[in-house]
């Protein structure tokens, strides 16, 4: 099964090759942070005209660095931005009719818990998976393609959304993310301690906006004191991860699975990593990341993902459709 993946759900611009037997042939991915950043977040319109300029290219570059047809399409048909979805949707449709080969719509959540499956050491069902990016923080229960548990979620802010929030609060750009853990690092750990939400209640459900609100007084108290943006960027990675690892304890126990997989942006976060591994020693089970590349939002998981569907015979109807808001369970 070789399958053109396309990705337009936000604001990365992305196109992939993958073959069953080769795996990830070619990809290429065009990211708009630059051009989002001085609005301090991503704007819709922006996203979806910008996407409408460089999907084309990318579809071009990948395809010539394969060098043969594809057996089918997968774009991206949700969550996401509604223009930016379209985008994606219109033209990979497009491609698979002009083409003569079935097209697929690809779960963009289902494409990131699938990502680590890119990798040389991947992991097999049934596995908990923990999913943080900027829109989401689930916990899921993997049996096997298709069917998921949902365990527990984010009640308010996801990681990636308190990161990009926090990071704006202390002037810190966007996104948010790499500019707080690259922050972190010249921090000076215990300076500040900050709560870990829902830790101590019952239930794998999440909340960060708490977390966030913290971080907020805190820089409006110390704000004028050495190296407090620092300081404080470490104590909110650091409570971020602690929280992100004691859910994942709970589940990993409640559950009894023997595999841990984490995906999603917030993935590429080294001392969640680190956290997760140590974890994961301790409790004698398997933990599986995405490769790096792979991590944040790319066409490669989107063309593993249709392939996987595609495989089983699905396909999709003539019509272009969207979901920007589409629940995975």
């Amino acid at each position: 099964m070789r399958v053109l993946g396309i990705e337009t759900s936000c604001d990365e611009t992305a196109a992939a090759f993958y073959c069953d037997e080769r795996g990830v042939v070619a990809h290429a991915l065009y990211s708009q942070v630059e051009m989002h950043a001085r609005y301090g977040g991503v704007v819709p319109e922006l996203a979806s005209r910008d996407h409408v300029r460089k999907l084309v290219p990318l579809i071009r570059e990948v395809m010539d660095r394969a060098g043969e047809p594809v057996d089918g399409v997968a774009y991206t048909s949700g969550p996401g931005l509604v223009g930016a979805l379209l985008v994606g949707a219109a033209l990979g449709r497009s491609l698979a009719y002009a083409w003569g080969v079935p097209a697929v719509e690809v779960h963009h959540m289902e494409a990131h818990l699938l990502a680590p499956m890119l990798a040389p050491d991947r992991p097999e069902f049934p596995f908990l998976a923990l999913l943080v990016s900027g829109g989401h923080t689930q916990l899921v229960a993997v049996e096997a393609l298709g069917r998921y548990t949902l365990l527990g979620e984010s009640v308010d802010d996801a990681a990636g959304e308190a990161f990009d929030k926090t990071a704006k609060l202390m002037g810190l750009g966007y996104p948010g993310g790499p500019a707080i853990s690259k922050l972190a690092q010249q921090g000076t750990p215990g300076r500040f301690h900050f709560p870990r939400p829902m830790t101590h209640k019952p239930g794998l459900d999440f909340s960060f906006s708490g977390l966030k609100t913290s971080a907020l007084n805190t820089w409006q108290n110390h704000r004028d004191e050495p190296n407090a943006k620092a300081d404080i960027a470490r104590a909110f990675e650091d409570a971020v991860v602690d929280t992100l690892a004691q859910k994942c304890q709970r589940a990993l126990e409640e559950t009894g699975m023997p595999r841990l997989v984490i995906a999603g942006g917030v993935s590429a976060n080294g001392p969640l990593r680190e956290a997760l591994s140590r974890l994961a020693r301790d409790l004698g089970v398997e933990v599986f990341y995405p490769p790096l590349a792979y991590c944040t939002d790319n066409a490669a998981m989107v063309a593993y993902a249709g392939a996987q569907h595609l495989g089983r015979g699905e396909s999709a109807g003539l019509g272009i459709r969207v979901q920007p808001r589409w629940p995975m369970m």
